[in-house]
């Protein structure tokens, strides 16, 4: 039985405690949550509690998860291109073609593998096995910066962050099209496509409110060149987003042309390059910067 220690702040007076817990351990399912609050493994202040019971600033919560049947993931020594590392948080800037954390199909050469190997036992236990130190990610053709914590208090500190949308995350993409506006604002909620499960689509049925912020950067006539801000962090969003306004990223096939006209061009041309947050201990503002990568410098210069 393993167990996860978390305490409430004034963020979250009055909040339902199933609902903050499906926020901060958003590796654990809801039904798998609301188990532990029947069989009264999840206390405050040291009592079992239901699921409806609304939380106090400074109460103590804890959660005992049984013993996980998932797999056992290996540390591996794959090289981590490191932005910044302390005691509480790891930035990295990750490469195409790297998987965040381990699943079905993908259980080694994973971030997650790296990390464990680098930060041996110093990962934030709160998402579970498979997902050590990861409090937010970006699919495998995306590049760039990511933040890892290191301890559980880092992990609730970027989880609060991340949840009242006060961490920067501007990204730059490539898109089809000759974007008329130079700025705009894309505001559609976004959930799992109801027919192909493994997109997802803006205005269904359940889907959760997401904003992106646009700018655009430079016009070659058949694409622009943007940076895109995000104000929430949905699945897919800023593909989904500009697909939806018909400026789908370019090289992404999923949700643009079938056919990508750069040939050797892997998943969408999207990078994380600004990474912006409050230190977990000090409260201090950081700021951090993942450089383009070649294949992005070198297509740049070809629209060019």
């Amino acid at each position: 039985m393993k167990q996860i220690c978390l305490q409430a702040d004034a963020v979250c007076e009055g909040e339902r405690i199933d609902k903050y817990l499906a926020e901060v351990m958003k590796d654990y399912s809801r039904s798998f949550l609301q188990k532990q609050f029947r069989e009264g493994n999840i206390t405050v202040n040291e009592k079992p509690v239901k699921a409806s019971y609304k939380l106090s600033d400074e109460d103590e919560i804890t959660v005992q998860v049984p013993d996980s049947q998932e797999p056992d993931i290996l540390a591996e020594e794959i090289p981590l291109d490191i932005l910044y590392e302390d005691e509480q948080v790891l930035v990295v800037n990750k490469p195409k073609g790297m998987v965040v954390h381990p699943s079905a199909g993908h259980y080694t050469g994973t971030l997650v593998n790296a990390l464990m190997f680098h930060c041996k036992d110093h990962l934030s236990g709160i998402n579970g096995v498979l997902r050590p130190g990861i409090v937010h990610r970006i699919d495998m053709d995306t590049t760039g910066a990511l933040v890892v914590c290191k301890t559980d208090l880092a992990h609730q500190s970027l989880a609060e962050q991340l949840k009242v949308h006060s961490i920067t995350r501007k990204y730059r993409a490539i898109v089809h099209g000759n974007l008329k506006e130079d700025t705009g604002t894309i505001e559609g909620d976004i959930g799992r496509h109801p027919i192909e499960r493994k997109k997802m689509a803006v205005h269904v049925k359940n889907g959760k409110p997401a904003v992106t912020h646009y700018r655009v950067l430079e016009r070659f006539g058949n694409f622009t060149y943007v940076e895109c801000q995000l104000e929430t962090g949905r699945t897919h969003q800023i593909r989904v987003h500009m697909s939806s306004i018909g400026h789908p990223l370019l090289g992404d096939m999923l949700y643009g042309p079938k056919k990508c006209p750069y040939a050797g061009l892997e998943g969408q041309t999207l990078h994380a390059m600004v990474l912006g947050f409050l230190h977990p201990v000090t409260k201090e503002y950081m700021e951090f910067m993942a450089p383009l990568p070649e294949y992005f410098e070198q297509l740049l210069k070809k629209l060019r």
